[in-house]
């Protein structure tokens, strides 16, 4: 199986051709920005796939980051996917931020409590933790810092994601045993990569993974009474 990874829900542009087993893509580019992904998503899908035998029509998967993260980035990777597995007539399937942060700490066998975090902003975050093994310890979730923390015991814990700062700030306060490792601000596509292959496609749904609601709200008092 070969498969195309997309990210633009957080801060990278990327995109990585993977087959099956191997270490390695085939070929990968990613570009770090917090703006401009509907703009540079397409060439750059271009580029990886012209530097594949075969290019897009070797193609098996699709996989996409659904979120959590920017409401923008995410809709723009998740049409371009749904676009490409139309076209191709292949299974487009979703992997989620939290997991795909997680997964390289999980695949290295850590055998202490793993946590991903992700700045939401305004003293939140987007949080999972998995014990050793990738069981789930918290499932998916947008909650405070301290309410992060209190899921964290007393460690020890390693921390990733883009909030992994904060979430180590507080821990820290709290006499909790915390380090962290991988602190990126998005996930390393060849894990995108990874996970798109084993999901289901039944199961992982290329939709957006909302966990809390868009920050523009209707105004309802400007709103003009219906006749």
């Amino acid at each position: 199986m070969r498969v195309l990874a997309i990210d633009t829900a957080l801060g990278a542009c990327s995109a990585c051709i993977l087959d099956a087993g191997a270490a390695d893509p085939l070929a990968v580019e990613t570009l770090t920005m917090e703006r401009g992904h509907a703009e540079a998503l397409m060439p750059l899908i271009g580029r990886v796939a012209e530097a594949v035998p075969g290019g897009f029509e070797s193609i098996d998967r699709v996989a996409v980051t659904i979120g959590p993260g920017s409401f923008t980035g995410m809709r723009v990777g998740i049409s371009a996917a749904r676009a490409i597995g139309l076209a191709a007539d292949v299974p487009v399937v979703g992997v989620t931020t939290l997991s795909a942060l997680l997964a390289p700490l999980v695949a290295a066998g850590d055998r202490r409590l793993i946590a991903a975090a992700i700045d939401a902003r305004h003293g939140a975050v987007y949080f999972q933790a998995v014990a050793p093994g990738g069981r789930s310890v918290v499932a998916p979730a947008h909650i405070g810092i301290r309410e992060a923390v209190r899921y964290l015991g007393s460690g020890p814990v390693v921390l990733t994601g883009s909030a992994a700062s904060l979430i180590a700030a507080e821990a820290m306060q709290a006499g909790v045993s915390v380090s962290s490792a991988h602190a990126e601000d998005a996930p390393d596509i060849l894990f995108v990569a990874r996970l798109g292959m084993a999901a289901d496609p039944a199961q992982a749904l290329p939709k957006p993974f909302y966990l809390r609601a868009p920050d523009a709200r209707p105004q309802d008092a400007a709103r003009i009474a219906r006749r």
